[in-house]
């Protein structure tokens, strides 16, 4: 696999770390998700009582899932960080990957949408982080131009 990869799926799974600690630690999301996932259950069983102590569990879950996708995230940067020849290129990569992902989980698990204003701030950020890893990469060759010609 190569680098770009890796650092794509770090930013992927920085953005599924953030995604859990959200339902796990935020305001019964994971319960709300439960009534309605049961919802055709409930009305037969009568009641939500089975989300009322199932949304513990799964918080939990979350929880768990915080930690294990921080571990592989940073994980998988360090082999992007080793695989490529600019840190630049690797940071850019995950910081992308990072923001798209974030921005498609949090329309498709709680509907939320982005006003214009954000998509402009998320295009300069993007926009920025090019440059830096463009003005890297030119950094990089200049020096190895340098060394040839010492070389010779």
């Amino acid at each position: 696999m190569s680098g770009s990869l890796y650092a794509l799926l770090a930013g992927f799974l920085g953005a599924a770390a953030s995604l859990s600690a959200k339902l796990s630690l935020g305001a019964d999301y994971v319960r709300d998700m439960c009534e309605t996932g049961l919802s055709s259950w409930t009305e037969t069983q009568g009641g939500t009582s089975a989300c009322y102590w199932l949304h513990v569990p799964l918080r939990l879950l979350c929880g768990v899932l915080l930690f294990s996708c921080n571990a592989v995230m940073w994980t998988f940067f360090s082999k992007a960080l080793r695989l490529c020849s600019s840190s630049a290129r690797v940071t850019v990569t995950s910081t992308a990957s990072n923001f798209i992902s974030s921005a498609v989980l949090g329309r498709v698990i709680f509907g939320e949408s982005h006003a214009a204003l954000w998509w402009v701030g998320i295009s300069l950020t993007m926009c920025g982080l090019l440059l830096l890893h463009h003005g890297s990469t030119q950094h990089t060759l200049t020096q190895e131009e340098e060394q040839g010609k010492k070389e010779q």
